[in-house]
């Protein structure tokens, strides 16, 4: 911890890079535009497919998921290409691991929404 950044200081310093943070990957990440997008479209609808406040979260935490996940693979992006943009195989490696992380993130979303959907409509 900096020196001087404690208790409420420390509290306001991070959320400051925090919302820094936010901005930068909705300023520069496509997908996370996108991911935030469909999420600001889903969860209006989470209050009205939960059937409770567990169901809810569930809508509601998958969704929310998926945006951590996409944040953390944009900054792996972000480290990678600091590095070096030449072509190495860790760098690859990395990237691709991130992605499959988003994409796993996406399939549980899916899942979630789906399965949740599918007991209030159908079953």
């Amino acid at each position: 911890m900096k020196p001087g950044h404690t208790g409420l200081a420390h509290l306001a310093h991070s959320t400051r890079y925090s919302m820094k943070g936010l901005k930068a990957a909705f300023r520069n990440e496509a997908a996370f535009r996108q991911e935030v997008t469909i999420t600001a479209i889903l969860l209006p609808l989470a209050w009205w497919i939960g059937d409770g406040p567990v169901s809810w979260l569930l809508l509601v935490g998958s969704c929310f998921f998926v945006l951590i996940v996409e944040l953390l693979n944009s900054a792996i992006e972000n480290v990678v290409d600091r590095i070096g943009t030449e072509h190495h195989e860790l760098s690859g490696r990395a990237k691709d691991i991130g992605s499959a992380a988003v994409m796993l993130s996406l399939i549980l979303a899916g899942l979630t929404w789906g399965l949740l959907g599918w007991q209030k409509f159908i079953g």
